[in-house]
């Protein structure tokens, strides 16, 4: 079995991402507060989670380009159990999936919400977490109105 390639940061007790070669990019860009993503150049879709080909078309040819950082949360799940030390003063907390205005949906945390104001439909945006020096996380917040 091999072990998991999990990492947790030493001064807050947060689980780090394991950044694969390929994702380079997407990591670097949010260290910008930007979002990009991959489209591709035959049917100009974009996707997320990252790979080598688009799921749409098969295409393996693509850029990266820079996403809008808005859209609808379009599911969530609401956490009462706190699986590190870290989420313990948090729970209960909510996991949202984002749909962008381009397409892709992601998933993530949603701030400055309370799990009770949190709905399907509502309009959100891109909010960027440094989480250390070299890892900056896209979370989402309400859309300002």
């Amino acid at each position: 079995m091999q072990p998991s390639p999990r990492r947790i940061d030493e001064k807050t007790g947060r689980y780090l991402p394991v950044i694969y070669p390929e994702e380079v990019p997407y990591w670097e860009a949010l260290k910008q507060r930007k979002l990009i993503l991959q489209r591709c150049k035959s049917c100009s879709k974009a996707w997320f989670p990252i790979g080598p080909a688009c799921p749409h078309c098969f295409s393996m040819e693509f850029e990266w380009a820079q996403m809008s950082g808005k859209g609808v949360l379009h599911n969530y799940v609401v956490y009462h159990k706190a699986w590190t030390t870290w989420l313990e003063s948090r729970v209960p907390y909510a996991v949202i999936q984002v749909e962008l205005d381009e397409g892709p949906r992601l998933t993530t945390n949603l701030l400055d919400c309370p799990v009770k104001e949190t709905r399907i439909g509502m309009r959100v945006e891109a909010a960027f977490e440094d989480i250390t020096d070299e890892i900056t996380l896209l979370q989402f917040r309400p859309a300002k109105t």
